[in-house]
């Protein structure tokens, strides 16, 4: 059984920074493309990033320049590090891997951008 675990959320106000961290049981995810995705009330979920299994990145045009998707092969996860958060980056945040036994999602985290 395969299973995504989204950590790393929480609270920050404008302008700070959040890492959330993408971890996967059951599988590698180092073999696999993952992606990123955010929901925001009320609104459709939305792909911000992308990371293929040589490194490969693509980004949103809104979070180019602020986010940043990494691999962590020694711990097997897949990283998405936030800079000069917005309050309209609030949103549930999703990873999410294809792989050959399925398409795979985490539970999500939530981030805040609030003072």
């Amino acid at each position: 059984q395969v299973r995504l675990v989204e950590s790393g959320g929480g609270l920050v106000q404008p302008g700070g920074s959040l890492r959330l961290s993408c971890a996967a049981s059951g599988s590698r995810l180092s073999i696999y493309t993952t992606f990123w995705y955010r929901q925001a009330p009320g609104k459709p979920r939305e792909l911000l990033a992308t990371i293929t299994p040589g490194g490969s990145t693509t980004y949103k045009s809104s979070v180019k320049g602020r986010f940043i998707i990494s691999r962590d092969n020694l711990n097997d996860t897949v990283d998405l590090q936030m800079n000069n958060l917005k309050p309209e980056d609030t949103a549930v945040y999703y990873c999410n891997t294809p792989m050959a036994t399925g398409d795979y999602w985490g539970q999500g985290t939530q981030v805040t951008v609030s003072s």
